[in-house]
């Protein structure tokens, strides 16, 4: 019987990477368990912003705990999804993970901190640190659903390009809601501002992701 030799590629590091998010949430959820409980139900209801983090800032530890494991999920979600559209970038870029990793920290807080001279330049500063926070507390909750996500095709299902398709079209639709709910509490402000919240959402919340999309083809 011909022996044929077979490659197995080690996923030690991811594993260490679930493994710290896993841990961060479970940091949070002791440290904050009254906190972490409403924050889970933030697709059901927005009680959270109104009790648990109605007087708190972007740079509260629970804010920053949550964050952090958002970057690593959404970075490793960007690295199997670049590793199954071409195999070889992997073997030729070992440090690819890093890579993403920085840059969709820089593109985050990079946005992030635009949108905060924005709102100190137009005297707004209240109401943008307000919007910040809701959005990133949905985009933290994003990141657990993402994590989950890495969980499985790394572990159970073998990641196809459809499968992949479809998440990104869920993730899309999802984000979509986030930005609805965010620009609902903010009805009365957008519509004094039409114009203003227009020219926001055209060079803050929609040509960044149509340059990273460019960027990732």
């Amino acid at each position: 019987m011909q022996h044929i030799e077979r490659s197995i590629e080690s996923n030690d590091w991811v594993t260490i990477l679930l493994t710290g998010c896993f841990i961060l949430f479970a940091v949070v959820k002791y440290a904050y368990p009254k906190r972490f409980n409403a924050f889970v139900m933030l697709p059901l209801n927005d009680k959270y912003f109104f009790v648990q983090g109605k007087n708190d800032t972007l740079a509260h530890p629970f804010n920053g705990l949550l964050f952090a494991a958002q970057v690593i999920s959404f970075s490793l979600f960007i690295f199997l999804l670049l590793n199954l559209k071409s195999p070889a970038t992997y073997k030729t870029m070992p440090w690819l993970f890093l890579k993403v990793c920085i840059a969709c920290s820089f593109f985050i807080l990079s946005k992030l901190l635009i949108e905060k001279i924005i709102g100190f330049i137009f005297n707004i500063d209240s109401l943008v640190n307000r919007y910040l926070y809701e959005k990133l507390s949905y985009r933290n909750l994003l990141g657990i659903v993402v994590f989950i996500v890495n969980l499985m095709f790394v572990y159970t299902i073998e990641p196809s390009m459809n499968t992949v398709l479809v998440f990104l079209v869920v993730l899309l639709i999802l984000n979509l809601f986030i930005l609805f709910n965010s620009y609902k509490s903010f009805g009365k402000a957008i519509l004094s501002n039409f114009f203003y919240f227009i020219l926001y959402l055209c060079a803050l919340e929609i040509a960044p992701y149509l340059i990273l999309y460019k960027t990732l083809q």
